[in-house]
């Protein structure tokens, strides 16, 4: 044992505190002696003390007083109990209150190497703890550092989609054919379903999850706003599970499916000048998510051939690929209805 621990020993008796000193200074152990409570506690101010024995029998207060003292303060220093009663409530009392341990005070006094070796170890215990709350608040701090490098980096990524969504529609303004007019639009649509996420993810508090509910009634709302500027008013009818979390990598892939769904919807499900109803659920059933998006226009079986180049349609197998989820057109539903399920 270093002597750069120091030791304070509680106890009232003048006589015994200097023979501790004695002792306990041929084992290595520099010990200060306070002959009551209210000393100790002064000594504890001063600082520079790494454990603490106290003795039960104080003349007008116990230790177990001067112990509660103690552990009210912050930091505090590590306690032994020493006791000459062989009433075992006494060193319970003791343990509740935050001692660490307690030492029997025999007449012989053998209990001097005693404490000597419950001090080694409860100095030893104490490091360890104090090493494992660094490591573990280095962790912590490490872990809110990498987040904030997340939340900044998805802030970043989502205005530089936006930038690209941008010229994207730019481009789209300028060109003159209706075939790639309306691919610069589709284009669009899908930069702005991977932007939502990033910008959910750099305002949320776990960037390793995106609420759904709120993603998706953000999702649908760009959405309409792009298709009502191209003259196409149907109603978006949403539900959506409250309180759903996703991993963001599948989020992203249920963000696109939406989006290629609705997309084709709006512009093949009902005739011209006719206004309908889109809807979109997403709900847990058991272990699985359930992702249906249905209308009732004119009906698509997913055997059909593609109205328009097949892109969309291509994107929707390669979002359900990430997804591992299975793609089902209801045979028997009036208009169209697409039914994703994949594990939660």
């Amino acid at each position: 044992m270093s002597d750069s621990y120091r030791v304070l020993y509680i106890d009232d008796d003048p006589g015994l505190g200097r023979l501790m000193q004695r002792t306990l200074a041929q084992k290595g152990l520099a010990i200060e002696h306070a002959q009551n409570g209210k000393d100790g506690l002064q000594r504890l101010d001063a600082g520079d003390i790494d454990i603490v024995a106290l003795d039960h029998d104080l003349g007008h207060e116990t230790g177990l007083d001067v112990l509660r003292a103690i552990k009210a303060r912050e930091d505090a220093p590590p306690v032994i109990y020493v006791t000459g009663s062989d009433d075992a409530r006494v060193a319970v009392a003791a343990l509740k209150a935050g001692a660490v341990d307690y030492v029997w005070k025999d007449v012989e006094g053998h209990y001097r190497d005693l404490l000597v070796e419950s001090v080694r170890a409860a100095i030893s215990q104490e490091r360890w703890k104090r090493e494992k709350e660094r490591a573990e608040r280095e962790v912590r701090e490490a872990k809110e550092r990498a987040e904030l490098l997340l939340r900044e980096v998805n802030h970043r990524v989502a205005n530089s989609l936006a930038l690209v969504q941008s010229l994207a529609r730019l481009q789209g303004n300028a060109v003159t054919d209706e075939g790639a007019k309306y691919a610069l639009q589709e284009m669009q649509a899908r930069i702005a379903a991977i932007a939502g996420i990033h910008r959910r993810l750099y305002t949320s508090s776990d960037v390793r999850f995106v609420e759904m509910d709120a993603y998706i009634e953000s999702l649908v709302q760009e959405l309409s706003e792009a298709m009502n500027a191209e003259e196409k008013h149907h109603k978006i009818a949403l539900s959506v599970e409250t309180q759903m979390k996703v991993p963001t990598d599948k989020a992203v892939s249920i963000g696109v499916v939406i989006t290629e769904l609705v997309t084709n919807a709006y512009k093949y499900a009902y005739p011209e000048n006719i206004t309908g109803s889109i809807r979109i659920f997403l709900r847990r059933a058991d272990s699985s998510l359930v992702l249906m998006v249905e209308d009732d226009g004119v009906g698509f079986r997913g055997t059909d051939a593609p109205k328009g180049t097949g892109v969309g349609t291509r994107v929707i197998k390669a979002m359900a690929s990430n997804l591992k989820a299975t793609i089902r057109y209801d045979q028997e539903h009036a208009g169209t209805r697409v039914v994703l399920e994949f594990a939660a």
